[in-house]
């Protein structure tokens, strides 16, 4: 069962109760009921809604993804024209500025899930139940997920550790210097894996092996490879996960939550939402986003065309590795081997993120291309792999060990394997992070951690562009408090 359900019904209901008032009622009578810290968190069903709401903003981070790969040199904007939805098309351009909406989602969306595991936790001694660790642990998990991408996206973040940012706050709370951000979200992830077990006690939900890959790459982002390598080393070690042995099948429904799976965003077809609130909606947006504009044709259903990756992406995959037109679709090969028609959007290059887009069949509620049930796959073993691979190459530990972790990946590629040591072995590892999780919002990050960012992206400006801007809004209401990222 999906995590999902139970957030439907919370919907739904908060939707009946608002409807259902006028303002006659409303000022007639006290109100029956209403939830605040007084009288909520009285028993596990309360806990555990708390922690459904926290896990919902997961949702939220389609345009994480989609952007990862935008920034980078992996795909461009696409879209209709060069003014659809512009904060994308400014961040492909690399001239964005603080005045960007969709870097204000990315802000608002984090924030909030930093916020719902607050929540939960300023209240986690309020009642005592059986199993209430693992619920505790899993809030953690999450605000260490959410204040992971914040980091990575804004960089210095104000930081609240189990209580909820107030209104007022942005005047008087600092934001945190980029190490402090990170030892909350090591302690938060250590608490996990010392909490959590091998087995969610739901599909969908965070496990110990979830908060240890999340840790090793939190590590690897702070250049701590001995620590990644440890942490990395003994996941694996623990035979837990596998990789599929079909590539193909990692992205198909058939390959949701399976042995590759180390964390996945739960999405489903049963809440839609309109472009007014794309974070209600209960489907993976970024499907919709992705996909063939204006398309007629079998296997896949038409979307916006945005995310498009390049000629130079398409090539980077060595000959003979059968990922590549699995992750990548060729339009116009594909069009002359089944008489397909498409339509030809903003910066078209004739490619689509293949392993997110609509495919025929997907049962959808309302808007198809925002309500998609087509899982984000956050964390793959095949992702664990190689970044201990990078951890144990980089911090001089065992290049042996090294190569047998990237070999795995390029043998299910059918690929030889490889043979360097040392740097050239590291260049070998980051090649393989590109072509492997082509699409799946890494490859900005990958960049900028390893200094590669200004070769490889045109526009970036070093110095600047390793972070985004924070929104003009929050530098206006810090009134001072908070200083702009440098060259903004």
């Amino acid at each position: 069962m999906k995590i999902n359900h139970i957030k439907i019904i919370l919907i739904g209901l908060a939707l009946f109760f608002s409807s259902a008032c006028t303002d006659d009622f409303i000022e007639s009578r006290e109100p029956v009921y209403s939830i605040d810290s007084e009288n909520f968190f009285n028993s596990e069903t309360d806990y555990f809604r708390a922690l459904v709401a926290s896990y919902d903003l997961l949702q939220a981070s389609y345009i994480n993804v989609m952007l990862g790969e935008i920034a980078s040199d992996n795909t461009l904007s696409g879209g209709e024209s060069p003014t659809d939805v512009i904060g994308i098309q400014q961040i492909d351009d690399m001239i964005h500025t603080p005045v960007n909406a969709n870097l204000r989602d990315i802000w608002n969306w984090m924030f909030a899930g930093v916020n719902r595991a607050n929540y939960l936790l300023e209240f986690k001694d309020k009642t005592d139940f059986e199993g209430k660790e693992i619920i505790i642990a899993e809030a953690r998990f999450l605000r260490a997920y959410y204040n992971f991408e914040l980091v990575k996206w804004f960089g210095p973040i104000p930081l609240k550790v189990d209580q909820r940012f107030q209104l007022g706050d942005e005047t008087t709370i600092p934001r945190s210097p980029v190490e402090d951000v990170y030892a909350l979200i090591e302690q938060d992830l250590q608490f996990a894996v010392a909490n959590l077990t091998y087995s969610a006690p739901q599909v969908g939900r965070a496990t110990k092996g979830s908060a240890e890959a999340l840790l090793g790459k939190v590590y690897l982002y702070q250049d701590k490879f001995p620590q990644a390598a440890s942490v990395l080393g003994d996941l694996i070690s623990t035979g837990q996960y596998s990789l599929l042995e079909d590539y193909d099948d990692i992205f198909e429904a058939v390959g949701e939550n399976g042995s590759e799976s180390v964390f996945e965003v739960q999405y489903t077809d049963q809440q839609g939402a309109g472009f007014g609130c794309l974070q209600c909606s209960e489907g993976n947006v970024a499907v919709g986003f992705n996909g063939i504009r204006n398309y007629n044709g079998p296997l896949f259903d038409p979307g916006f065309s945005f995310n498009v990756p390049t000629q130079e992406t398409y090539d980077a995959f060595e000959d003979g590795d059968i990922r590549r037109d699995i992750a990548i679709l060729n339009i116009d090969a594909w069009a002359i081997q089944t008489g397909a028609t498409f339509g030809i959007g903003n910066k078209h290059t004739g490619f689509y993120n293949r392993k997110y887009i609509a495919r025929k069949g997907d049962l959808n509620l309302g808007d198809q291309n925002l309500t998609n049930p087509n899982n984000y796959r956050a964390i793959r073993y095949a992702d664990v792999l190689l970044m201990a691979a990078e951890a144990y190459n980089r911090s001089g530990l065992d290049d042996m060990r090294a190569r047998t972790y990237l070999n795995l990946v390029r043998d299910r590629a059918g690929l030889d394997d490889v043979t360097v040591s040392g740097g050239a072995l590291t260049d070998a590892i980051l090649r393989e992070r590109r072509v492997e999780l082509v699409g799946e919002g890494h490859r900005f990050f990958d960049l900028v951690r390893t200094g590669r960012a200004a070769n490889a992206i045109d526009g970036f400006v070093p110095g600047k562009h390793e972070v985004f801007p924070l929104p003009i809004e929050e530098i206006q209401f810090s009134n001072g408090n908070w200083q702009q990222n440098p060259g903004y």
